[in-house]
């Protein structure tokens, strides 16, 4: 589980990295994603930002096989609370509020 989330915060810091030179924001640190934190999810470019919930729901999810399908309406509907989220506390994990708000949506359908 912990390699799956290091080699996966790898591939979305470089792709991050492959923007960081278009864009005035720094590019997201090099570390695996269960260590990030909401200041490190909202240096990620805007348009990058609903890729790395994509990526990062499966495992946030416990790593379930039925948490591997990609939930296109849950994670648009997620994506900007866990900005507005990460905004009020950019210390806070990253990976503990994205596990909060899925938690919360899953409760509603």
């Amino acid at each position: 589980m912990y390699t799956k989330c290091t080699v996966l915060g790898m591939v979305i810091a470089g792709m991050v990295a492959g923007t960081a030179g278009a864009t005035d924001k720094p590019a997201a640190p090099k570390k695996a994603l269960s260590e990030w934190t909401c200041e490190d999810f909202l240096a990620v470019d805007d348009t990058f930002k609903p890729k790395v919930v994509y990526w990062a729901t499966p495992l946030a999810k416990g790593g379930k096989p039925e948490a591997s399908v990609v939930d296109i309406e849950g994670t648009e509907s997620v994506v900007p609370i866990v900005i507005e989220e990460c905004q009020k506390s950019p210390k806070a994990s990253f990976w503990q509020k994205l596990k909060a708000e899925w938690k919360k949506v899953e409760k509603k359908l």
